[in-house]
């Protein structure tokens, strides 16, 4: 499909009182796909034919297609609901239900649509998104099974497969592979570039995740996330107004979305910031030092648990205690404190090295306190707490492998962590809460 050439053609498109269908709607996303400046045209052709009195039928439909475009899926909803009543209405009305997360009320249209003439797969690889986000995971993928022949091979059937066994843990190795297949069938598909720029994103690959995450935001219309997570990488790299940008086409189709907005706000501060790199790369090393735990030493049983007994996790903590207060322990004597030393002058660190910087607020939680079960919540990795791309690259940053390690840093601290505001506090706040847990000194 050729995208329109230019401002005047999307207009065009928009209030003209000839056909308008799939033909149509491709070209409009696929010009402001080729840019997008061109989505202002888009939004000020929307808003004149709103203006206008007496609509037919048909121009609602038209209307209502181009307000889901923009994103605006209340107002197409109620648009839709009174338009010529085609086989594109009910499709669209579909989707714009599907948004709102009216999943019932989604189906139901997506009926309507194929009874109206829309392609009997394509209703139901909407339906079974639709049973998907609805969390109707068996019927799902009953529904995908059942299709057969040409559409098997279709990016779009291979995502919506790949979406729906990754929500039911499918192994992270099959995910990929029906996602990069995907890509292969359509290197244009927002959804299938997003998820495996997503699975990379996850395992490290930045690289390769912001070329995937930048194929995606080219797309129209953007997935939020896409944006979301691109901003962040442009953060990463100081790229702030790139990332702004990313930030502000968010705010363009959702003004109120409060991540955006503070984001958006973070990406602005930070392009008047200064950052020594060099002093930056060396804190970020010695924070991963400083936050090995004791237990990944070779210690006596007898140094194991003094040190426990003191609520002494890490070497970060044993940097922060003195050679006096240890030997003030009960049991622990000279020899256990050359051992201590020995530790800690393999990785270039003394004893009470930083006692003056040290916390006076006592452990979050007392070793001795906690059930078998406890202690295992703290020993699993930060991972499992589903952290956003932002907030789980400060963990790495900070070096912190498990919830226990994180629960043992305060609010401040990670608010020390470059490109980590109150957003991602709060977040992580908001995780730690529902495994009954909190931050230290909170």
């Amino acid at each position: 499909m050729t995208p329109v050439q230019d401002a005047a053609e999307i207009k065009n498109i928009v209030l003209s009182s000839s056909g308008f269908g799939p033909r149509e709607i491709d070209q409009i996303v696929s010009g402001i796909a080729a840019n997008y400046t061109r989505y202002r045209e888009l939004r000020e052709a929307v808003a004149e034919l709103e203006a206008q009195t007496g609509k037919s039928p048909a121009a609602a439909a038209r209307l209502g297609v181009c307000q889901f475009l923009l994103g605006r899926y209340s107002e197409a909803a109620e648009t839709l609901t009174h338009a010529d009543g085609g086989a594109l209405t009910h499709f669209y009305l579909g989707k714009a239900y599907l948004s709102l997360d009216q999943h019932d009320e989604g189906m139901k249209a997506f009926d309507q649509s194929e009874r109206a003439g829309i392609g009997k797969d394509i209703v139901a690889l909407a339906k079974a998104e639709t049973l998907r986000l609805a969390g109707k995971l068996d019927e799902s993928i009953k529904l995908l099974d059942g299709l057969s022949g040409a559409v098997e091979q279709t990016a779009e059937y291979l995502y919506q497969r790949a979406a729906t066994i990754q929500t039911m843990d499918a192994p992270d190795g099959e995910v990929i592979a029906l996602l990069e297949r995907a890509v292969a069938a359509n290197n244009t598909h927002a959804g299938a570039l997003f998820g495996l720029a997503l699975a990379n994103d996850r395992h490290g690959n930045d690289d390769y995740a912001r070329e995937l995450y930048e194929r995606a935001s080219i797309q129209f219309p953007a997935h939020v996330g896409t944006l979301l997570n691109l901003g962040i990488l442009y953060e990463d790299h100081e790229q702030y107004d790139r990332a702004r940008g990313c930030y502000q086409r968010i705010l363009d189709a959702y003004p109120s979305h409060t991540r955006a907005r503070l984001f958006f706000r973070d990406a602005d501060a930070s392009r008047d910031m200064f950052y020594d790199e060099d002093a930056r790369r060396k804190q970020d090393r010695l924070s991963q030092v400083l936050s090995i735990p004791v237990t990944d030493f070779e210690l006596s049983v007898r140094s194991r648990n003094c040190l426990q007994k003191m609520g002494i996790m890490t070497l970060g903590d044993l940097t922060e205690t003195t050679e006096q207060e240890l030997l003030a322990s009960k049991n622990f004597g000279e020899t256990s404190l050359v051992e201590i030393r020995e530790m800690l002058e393999s990785k270039n660190l003394e004893l009470g090295q930083f006692s003056g910087q040290r916390r006076e607020e006592e452990p979050a939680y007392d070793p001795d306190a906690l059930s078998p079960d406890e202690r295992a919540l703290l020993d699993r990795p930060i991972a499992d707490l589903n952290l956003s791309v932002r907030a789980r690259k400060c963990m790495v940053r900070l070096g912190l492998t498990t919830i226990g390690e994180l629960v043992r840093r305060s609010g401040d601290d990670l608010l020390e962590c470059k490109n980590f505001g109150v957003t991602s506090l709060n977040e992580v706040r908001e995780r730690l809460t529902q495994n009954g847990l909190k931050l230290r000194g909170e």
